[in-house]
């Protein structure tokens, strides 16, 4: 039964719309009978015996209806190409033309939107006199007339407007915010990331920031996450205008809100007082704040068991008015906070179920049934299968990537499902990786591929589709151009594959065209010739130009991102000093900490160890610019809570170079070097190239307590001083990570470090696994041979 409340809210629903007709059938009799038309046909009926009373006003409403009738239809049943060549359709074109100049800015809008929805094409004489006159009257409409249009805009229009929209930030008003949201709305609903216009925007929020609410901020904050727009003055802005309300939100509907907001910008203190408040009120949410809460939660890592039990059985009681979506974001958000409540999750698991056999949206059934995977389960639904192969050729590369993961967990887990699905999900499964091949074989438009392609990865993908979509890349290589570069730039480096010719023409278009593109993608781009250890043709030009196309933009770059482009290029050994002085300077340090504090433990982690590398580069490879070494106390945290294990292959290295040397005492494994690189091994040679034992643990011990003589501090306990003419010895064996996925090729890390401690005094001995683990070295004398020839040999030191 309805609830009290609802069925007071549909009486006053009725009578409303009954005082609405009486007064429209008072006034417009036509309007009165346009509004109680019930399909297309009568529209066009009573088009065809009133031409000549039609005003402006029943044209727009007749053209909205006609919309509304297929809006409301399921698109097979749809007839918009009936309507489009109806010939009183024609008639309505042609009155609606005729009036453009009576319609106000609103009904403009409308009738331009309905048109193209209804399949108007962009030629049509309509459609470009409604055009014409918006460009008129813009400077009233921009921003709703970019927000109708969204879903059926061109590249060509799409561009005047942004045009046009950037001209006038330039020369309006900043005080009115709303068109500079309406702005982001419109980029984000055709999933364009286009900076200038994005940072003319979010300057202008942060003039507004004090009369930006909680609603405001937290609409930014996720168009912002859904353009990948990342600006660390505006999170910090709204990090600290979200305080200020904190205590003003008090009740449900506003607190949810701040909470979602504010939650992942936030540390501890804030955290935990956020989280006690939820606490206080979570019996009160309604159904779609308890879902933002949730997922919330799950994005602060929330580890708070009590909030998380009881959110958990508010969710219980509100499970059956969730969408499908809503009920996967909510297992997945569970099952990331490590929730303990096995019945809610048997309860999650039937609707899943339910929702899947009902759906009939690719996505939808995709998401289904990765989310359904990941739920612990003696048996499967046998239906299951079935409906993912109907779906199967409708799906993008997206969704089939996540029925693949889905699929290939359910396969390794088959013995706990009924006889005979496993051989089942194999069939799905090879019937997927066709239909994936097929994909990639047909695309032929290189950003639609992009696009698809931005969320698959993973074993499937490498197994599966890796060499087709490099072969499509190829195939499409002419479509590369200056504004796809730095996401088909950041696809390769995610791939872990060098790919010479991709590369090359990225750098090809990088150089022709580098003052079109933003400066925060220069990083992107340089990315994965630096990770790769891969100089195109021109290496020192595309370089050079990133770092000039960069240069006058230091101050505006986000601190974590400066970082990253500053520790790329360290990478390939390149040190703009003026880059390098900004980076170390007090106050970017302090702008990056404060910055650190409102990302992702993940991120936060990430960019902390890349300015330690980044340290530690500059420290030793330009000492001229006389930066301090501030991270001996994180390197130390980092060995405390780090494991160090030792691998089979290194215990067999050991031995046999324990052998080769004279004796385990010899060879010293899991070595710390000065500036914290850890290698595998390291021996010392005197000046004839014979090996010096270290020194043994009992006088190392005394030593340390202060008995026997005393070292410097700067050296490292249990060392053996390297002799005059000798030489210290590190022995590195290199797994897979070390090269390229697709060549022997070492990437950029290694020959860093490799660079690193041959300034450190070291001479470096690089282990390849391919080599170690070859055919030619399978006995131990070969292998006893291959380490003295690479420790030993001349030629290893010239």
């Amino acid at each position: 039964m309805l609830p009290l409340k609802m069925i007071r809210l549909k009486h006053i629903y009725y009578l409303s719309m009954r005082f609405y007709h009486s007064r429209v059938k008072g006034s417009d009799f036509l309007l009165y009978q346009l509004g109680n038309c019930t399909n297309e046909d009568q529209i066009l009926d009573l088009v065809n015996k009133n031409k000549a009373k039609l005003a402006v006003m029943h044209v727009g409403c007749a053209i909205k209806l006609l919309w509304q009738f297929q809006k409301e239809k399921p698109q097979m049943l749809r007839c918009i190409n009936y309507v489009r060549n109806h010939s009183q359709f024609m008639v309505l074109r042609v009155l609606a033309e005729n009036k453009i100049d009576q319609m106000d800015d609103e009904a403009l809008v409308d009738m331009l939107y309905n048109a193209l929805r209804l399949n108007v094409e962009p030629h049509d004489s309509l459609v470009q006199q409604l055009v014409i006159e918006a460009w008129g009257r813009i400077e009233r409409i921009l921003s709703s007339l970019m927000l109708s249009i969204s879903a059926l805009i061109s590249k060509r229009l799409r561009n005047r407007l942004i045009e046009k929209a950037e001209f006038l930030l330039d020369t309006r008003n900043p005080s009115q915010f709303n068109n500079s949201r309406r702005i982001v709305q419109f980029l984000r609903n055709i999933k364009f990331s286009y900076r200038p216009l994005l940072e003319k925007c979010n300057e202008i929020f942060l003039q507004n920031m004090k009369n930006l609410g909680v609603d405001n901020i937290s609409i930014i904050l996720g168009m912002y996450q859904s353009l990948y727009f990342n600006n660390c003055d505006f999170r910090l802005a709204a990090k600290w205008r979200l305080i200020e309300l904190m205590n003003t939100q008090t009740d449900p509907v506003c607190f949810a809100r701040l909470f979602a907001a504010l939650g992942p910008l936030s540390r501890t203190v804030i955290k935990e007082r956020l989280e006690s408040a939820a606490l206080l009120m979570v019996e009160e949410f309604s159904p779609s704040q308890t879902l933002a809460i949730i997922e919330t939660m799950a994005e602060m890592e929330c580890r708070n068991p009590q909030l998380i039990q009881n959110v958990a059985s508010t969710l219980s009681k509100q499970l059956d008015v969730y969408k499908p979506l809503d009920v996967a974001k909510i297992t997945q958000a569970l099952l990331s906070l490590h929730c303990q409540r096995p019945e809610l999750f048997a309860e999650l698991r039937q609707i899943l179920i339910r929702y899947l056999h009902l759906s009939v949206v690719p996505y939808e059934i995709s998401m289904l049934t990765r989310v359904l995977s990941l739920l612990p389960s003696p048996r499967n639904d046998h239906l299951i299968p079935a409906r993912i192969d109907v779906v199967l050729p409708q799906c993008n590369l997206s969704d089939l990537n996540a029925f693949a993961i889905a699929i290939t967990r359910w396969v390794r887990n088959g013995s706990s499902y009924q006889p005979g699905t496993t051989a089942v999900h194999v069939k799905l499964l090879q019937k997927l990786n066709i239909c994936g091949l097929e994909r990639l074989q047909k695309a032929n438009d290189l950003d639609l591929l992009l696009e698809e392609l931005k969320y698959v990865s993973g074993e499937w993908f490498e197994e599966v589709l890796a060499e087709e979509t490099m072969a499509s890349f190829e195939r499409l290589i002419g479509q590369i151009t200056w504004s796809n570069v730095p996401e088909l730039a950041l696809f390769l480096t995610k791939t872990n594959c060098l790919h010479s010719g991709l590369l090359d023409q990225i750098a090809s278009v990088t150089l022709e065209h580098i003052n079109k593109i933003h400066y925060s993608a220069t990083y992107a781009i340089l990315l994965p010739f630096t990770i790769f250890n891969y100089d195109p043709p021109q290496a020192e030009d595309l370089l050079e130009s990133c770092i000039q196309r960069s240069r006058p933009h230091l101050n505006s770059f986000d601190p974590h991102l400066l970082v990253l482009f500053g520790y790329s290029l360290a990478l390939a050994g390149y040190f703009p000093e003026d880059i390098i002085k900004t980076i170390f300077s007090i106050d970017f340090l302090a702008k990056l900490d404060s910055q650190l504090d409102t990302l992702s433990d993940a991120l936060n982690m990430r960019i902390r160890l890349r300015l330690m590398e980044l340290n530690r580069a500059v420290c030793l490879e330009c000492p001229e610019f006389q930066t301090t070494w501030f991270h001996d106390r994180y390197c130390r945290q980092l060995l405390n809570k780090g494991n160090i294990s030792v691998g089979p292959v290194q215990r067999q290295i050991h031995e046999i170079l324990g052998h080769l040397l004279g004796g385990s005492n010899y060879v010293k494994a899991s070595v710390i070097t000065p500036y914290y690189y850890f290698t595998d091994f390291e021996c010392v040679l005197d000046k004839h190239r014979k090996p010096i034992p270290y020194v043994d643990q009992i006088s190392v011990l005394l030593r340390k307590n202060g008995i026997g003589p005393r070292r410097p501090d700067k050296e490292f306990i249990g060392e053996k001083e390297t002799p005059p003419g000798g030489e210290r010895v590190v022995i590195e064996f290199l797994n897979a990570k070390a090269f390229c996925k697709n060549s022997h090729h070492i990437k950029g890390e290694v020959a860093m470090k490799k660079r690193h401690l041959e300034i450190l005094g070291y001479h470096v001995v690089q282990i390849p696994h391919f080599e170690w683990n070859s055919m030619e070295l399978s006995t131990k004398d070969a292998w006893m041979e291959y380490l003295k020839q690479k420790i030993f040999a001349e030629e290893s030191y010239s």
